[in-house]
């Protein structure tokens, strides 16, 4: 089959794209800005790629075309389509899918998914359960919103099942809408056999009204998994709870609380595995934070369903290398150390921060934590959640925002922080107070969903020649 898919570049369609390619499929594609890295990936892989969104690539004549969620039937102010490829699609009544249906259809069947759901920590916790089945030997396939440090990529179709079983797919389960012709989360396409339910807020203002709204799409996750299949949840979560309540038909597994089936004894970078109040094994890692402590045991229990002991997933665990952009080091200079970090939505801000408060605390560091952040995601841009900002950055020592673009004054929302929280107008602005504030033994975290203008480099730059 020929596909071609519009918006490849993103990273679930770029991951779909190899995972096509990979199974034997002709594949090619198009997007605005493609450039490396996921160009240079994608083009490694044979797949040729198109600038933008132009009629004339009618002429490729797929046999299907598969449409990413970043195309719409947007206008631009002279009244022309923002996606001229698509009007020309639906003007000739040609076949067109979407990216998580194609894949439900055509790779999917036949392979126990373990489905990875949540507002934070996919990413990383679909890396640990992959790393976990492939430590075991179990060979999964998986399709990961980053690229996980064990394998370098972010999709493959992993190995063939034992005799008698199924080939394991490990998947991120985003709740973010198909396409703009199919408005339930992704997640409900996938039919998991394994369903992490690891944590529950309101994010994503743009397409969800309230918490409710998207209560209602994780339980439409839920009544897709079989009565011989496993509902993993986090017992902490009042709105998982709510979810559930609505019903399940499954097998349950909790973990976090102190009554659930799972729970962790000791520091987030040490700590015992209880099942049932009995310890099943411990954890050793360089990983901080209680989110990703929570994130451990939803792994572990989701392994534990296709047969991987709690003892090993924790041993496979001590040898997880964490996903890029979650916490990632990308240099120290005059003993300041700089850091790329994906966190956009304030608890998860708060959480990274958090978690290196914590593991400076316990290696008797001094050191500032300086917090550099990006109100980038639509939610953020909306305002839906800035008032929670100034408890988000509370255990930043000094907080740095990049307020340009936005449809509120950032100053105002981060005003109860007083001197701590500055507002910079431009990405230039923002270079010169951070590197002008930095001193040595700082920790320098960067945190945005994009890729923050290239500032990490700005400023290990603007810190050397100071």
């Amino acid at each position: 089959m020929h596909i071609h898919i519009l918006g490849i570049c993103g990273t679930f369609m770029g991951g779909l794209a190899a995972l096509a390619r990979e199974a034997g499929h002709r594949v090619t594609g198009c997007d605005t800005g493609v450039y490396p890295p996921m160009s240079d990936q994608l083009r490694a892989l044979g797949i040729d790629l198109i600038e933008g969104y132009g009629a004339d690539q009618l002429a490729l004549r797929p046999d299907l075309w598969v449409v990413g969620n970043v195309v719409s039937r947007a206008r631009l102010a002279d009244g022309t389509p923002r996606y001229p490829l698509m009007e020309a699609l639906l003007d000739e009544g040609l076949p067109y899918t979407s990216g998580p249906q194609w894949l439900s259809e055509h790779l999917l069947p036949g392979r126990h998914v373990l489905a990875v759901a949540g507002t934070h920590g996919k990413t990383t916790t679909t890396s640990m359960l992959a790393w976990i089945l492939e430590h075991a030997g179990l060979q999964p396939g998986f399709l990961v919103g980053g690229v996980p440090a064990n394998f370098g990529v972010s999709a493959r179709l992993g190995g063939r099942a034992a005799p008698g079983g199924r080939p394991l797919f490990v998947i991120e389960a985003d709740e973010y809408d198909t396409a703009f012709f199919d408005k339930r989360s992704k997640f409900v396409h996938y039919r998991p056999r394994t369903a992490v339910l690891n944590n529950l807020e309101f994010d994503h203002a743009d397409i969800f009204d309230d918490l409710a709204a998207i209560e209602r799409q994780f339980h439409h996750l839920v009544r897709t998994v079989p009565a011989s299949g496993r509902v993993v949840v986090n017992g902490l979560e009042e709105s998982l709870a709510r979810v559930l309540h609505q019903g399940c038909w499954s097998e349950l597994r909790s973990f976090g609380a102190a009554v659930s089936d799972l729970r962790a004894e000791g520091e987030p970078h040490s700590f015992e595995v209880l099942e049932r109040g009995q310890p099943r094994g411990r954890v050793d890692w360089e990983l901080t934070g209680t989110h990703n402590q929570l994130n451990a045991l939803a792994a572990i229990a989701a392994a534990d369903h296709v047969g991987v002991t709690p003892a090993a997933a924790a041993r496979a665990l001590g040898e997880f290398r964490n996903v890029k952009r979650r916490m990632e080091l990308r240099g120290t200079v005059r003993g300041i150390a700089v850091y790329d970090d994906f966190a956009h939505h304030p608890t998860a801000i708060r959480t990274t921060l958090d978690g290196l408060r914590r593991k400076l605390a316990g290696g008797g560091s001094t050191g500032r934590i300086l917090a550099v952040f990006e109100p980038r995601s639509n939610t953020m841009k909306l305002g839906s959640m800035k008032a929670q900002l100034p408890w988000s950055l509370e255990p930043a020592d000094l907080a740095f925002c990049h307020g340009q673009g936005l449809g509120w004054d950032a100053s105002e929302a981060l005003a109860p922080m007083g001197a701590k929280a500055q507002v910079a107008p431009s990405l230039d602005e923002l270079v010169h107070r951070v590197a002008a504030a930095a001193r040595p033994g700082d920790q320098v975290v960067c945190m945005s969903n994009g890729s923050f203008g290239g500032i990490h480099a700005r400023l290990l730059d603007a810190l050397g020649k100071r």
